[in-house]
């Protein structure tokens, strides 16, 4: 931290003072997203010295640690919270994992900026965050999204393929309406509503009800 000024430091110093009593991970970065200070909860989850993640890039960092696949996603809302340079915070979803060998865990974060410069513009910013398991009362529910949120970055491709009244079809099925049912229903004949579910099945690569309710619930069609 020497590169810093007397007064960063003593402000991250007095963040230092308590974070190892908050029951969160506390890290501090700079507006490139390179560590400044972690707390040593975060420290001890990542097996990690703070000198070591201070001396590492920011790529570096979020490549070792973090899913790029939910990066996409927050990055953006960081990036639009150092622009406008608001007092506002951006909470977000993201995998972590210790090395290439370990499960990810998922966290719920939430990222604002600590402290500006002489001209006003972020200096330091701060994030905590909570592994989801922790929050129990929730786990089932959010950990049910997450899992959502994951087959649908995985499957949209395939789901794109399919036309509108395809949608609708698979809206039905999930619902567990036979075919005559949808037919009723969409005014169709049911000739044309098995060829709609064999087209689904194809274009989903689906083989059973199981996997079609999966596309249903990740798409919000029920």
């Amino acid at each position: 931290m020497t590169k810093f000024p007397t007064r960063v430091k003593e402000k991250v110093d007095s963040i230092a003072a308590i974070a190892e009593d908050l029951p969160c991970v506390v890290i501090i970065h700079t507006p490139l997203l390179e560590t400044v200070y972690m707390s040593p909860r975060g420290l001890e989850q990542l097996g990690m010295k703070l000198e070591e993640l201070q001396m590492m890039t920011a790529q570096q960092y979020h490549e070792r640690f973090f899913n790029p696949e939910d990066a996409k996603e927050y990055v953006p809302k960081l990036k639009s919270l150092m622009e406008s340079n608001s007092d506002s915070h951006v909470s977000f979803f993201q995998q972590v994992r210790v090395n290439a060998d370990s499960d990810w865990t998922w966290h719920i974060s939430s990222m604002k900026i600590l402290m500006r410069d002489e001209a006003g513009n972020p200096e330091l910013l701060i994030t905590i965050a909570f592994p989801v398991e922790s929050i129990n009362h929730v786990t089932p529910k959010v950990s049910r999204l997450l899992e959502e949120n994951d087959f649908l970055r995985k499957h949209y491709t395939e789901f794109s393929k399919l036309g509108k009244r395809e949608i609708d079809v698979l809206r039905l099925l999930a619902r567990g309406h036979s075919s005559a049912k949808i037919a009723e229903e969409l005014f169709i004949s049911v000739a044309t509503v098995e060829t709609h579910r064999k087209n689904i099945r194809s274009k989903l690569n689906a083989n059973s009800i199981f996997e079609l309710v999966q596309y249903a619930h990740a798409f919000d069609l029920i």
